[in-house]
């Protein structure tokens, strides 16, 4: 668990960025989302669930995913949320932004050459 003075929040359009890549592999349930997530951040990354369903809500408002109820390994009934073409075209350009973002930091945090 991070200390509070060691938390950052993501930057504006990271989670969606994340949610979509993650859907793009396959159909993923909420909590199942949010265990990709840490797992594959190593535990550096922690998704609060009220996060990560206003999330979800406004991507299925723009169309970037569709749900579906079905049944979890445990045998709860969840929603099962799909990536739409539309959202694999916002998850491209988000995708190409941040990378470009990345860049211009890794320039300015570069040492400098004399």
């Amino acid at each position: 668990m991070m200390k509070q003075s060691e938390r950052r929040d993501l930057f504006p359009g990271a989670l969606e960025m994340m949610i979509l890549r993650t859907l793009k592999r396959q159909p993923m349930h909420g909590y199942a989302l949010t265990q990709h997530i840490k797992k594959s951040s190593s535990d550096l990354l922690e998704i609060e669930e009220g996060s990560l369903y206003r999330a979800l809500q406004r991507m299925l408002k723009e169309g970037w995913v569709t749900a579906k109820w079905g049944v979890s390994d445990t045998n709860r009934r969840v929603r099962i949320y799909t990536l739409t073409p539309s959202g694999a075209r916002r998850l491209e350009s988000e995708v190409s932004s941040f990378e470009r973002m990345l860049e211009g930091i890794r320039r300015v945090l570069a040492p400098v050459k004399s």
